[in-house]
């Protein structure tokens, strides 16, 4: 990101002038997911890491990064990263019901990250980061708030995730896709293999 990115300037400035297309931005998720599987949605900070975690999900068959909950249409990875657009990096994945429950994901987004961090985890910090479940039916709803309230009575610390519809989705960047198995900038390759649990590392 820019220096005049930093400070609120550049393409991050379409928060602040609204026009008739970014209405899109407020609407619901429309996408279909494939046939015989469900979507489901999280932000838990940087989203490489989230992601490789879920690809090693028995039952998640699909998973791609991306942007959503914010206020304009189409944002680009330096329109986020100025925190004026109020977009949330996220993954979108889908999953065939038959092999994985819903219950399986909301585990592994609990234990990914700390919930009770308000729009940081770690070194990232900005709202892009800021913890979420964003649902597509009412029982997965359900099923989120009554994990949050079980997971908030093991903590003495107020959790700060946000449970709200799934908006549109904006699919990030291709580099940004399933960028730790990749390689990333290293080219240092983690196991992506279903039931991996190697420990993630996260970098740039």
């Amino acid at each position: 990101m820019s220096w005049l990115g930093k400070l609120g300037f550049g393409f991050g400035n379409r928060a602040n002038n609204p026009s008739a297309s970014d209405s899109i931005a407020h609407g619901p998720d429309d996408d279909a997911p494939s046939p015989g599987r469900e979507f489901a949605q999280f932000g838990a900070g940087c989203f490489w890491g989230l992601e490789l975690a879920f690809q090693r999900v028995p039952g998640v068959t699909d998973t791609e990064v991306g942007y959503t909950q914010g206020v304009v249409d189409s944002p680009t990875y330096e329109d986020v990263c100025t925190g004026t657009t109020r977009h949330a990096e996220v993954v979108r994945l889908q999953y065939d019901p038959t092999q994985c429950r819903y219950d399986d994901l909301l585990n592994v987004f609990w234990d990914r990250h700390d919930p009770t961090a308000l729009n940081r985890q770690g070194n990232d910090v900005g709202t892009q980061y800021r913890s979420g479940i964003y649902f597509y039916t009412p029982e997965q709803e359900k099923a989120a708030r009554e994990l949050l309230e079980r997971q908030q009575k093991l903590l003495d610390r107020k959790i700060v995730t946000e449970i709200l519809p799934a908006k549109k989705f904006y699919r990030a960047e291709e580099y940004h896709q399933q960028y730790l198995s990749k390689g990333g900038r290293s080219g240092f390759r983690q196991s992506a293999e279903k039931g991996c649990n190697d420990p993630i590392r996260c970098y740039g």
